[in-house]
């Protein structure tokens, strides 16, 4: 069982930046693909961010690409979202999820994918204004 913590949420007038963090527990952290997705109420669940477990590789949704930046620490169990230039349209609920153990790391359509995730945090509210 992984548990995950997500902190660094608030509020952010546009242009401005905000760095999420994700704590996990366990001591196989740095074997744990990570990723951020984020959710408005009433629609779907959608990805943000990924990235391997070395650290190595990232992927990024488009509409993000160039603002956000997602990193990890392994000797800390954490991994990061930092948000720059942001938008009201980023604002979300956003949370933190392991990849499923043992399932290779694919492309850009099966790392975006919610269903491959097994862990979720609780979230934590990003709001944008204008």
């Amino acid at each position: 069982q992984v548990q995950l913590v997500e902190s660094g949420g608030g509020w952010v007038q546009a242009g401005g930046s905000l760095r999420l963090s994700c704590a996990a527990s366990g001591r196989t952290f740095n074997t744990y693909h990570m990723a951020w997705f984020r959710q408005v109420s009433g629609k779907e669940r959608e990805f943000v961010a990924a990235i391997i477990w070395s650290g190595g590789t990232t992927h990024y949704a488009d509409s993000v690409k160039g603002r956000f930046t997602i990193s990890r620490d392994n000797a800390k169990n954490t991994v990061y979202l930092q948000m720059n230039s942001l938008k009201p349209e980023d604002t979300a609920v956003y949370y933190c999820a392991v990849f499923r153990s043992g399932m290779a790391w694919g492309n850009f359509a099966f790392v975006a994918a919610v269903g491959n995730y097994d862990y979720w945090g609780q979230g934590t509210q990003v709001t944008v204004s204008s």
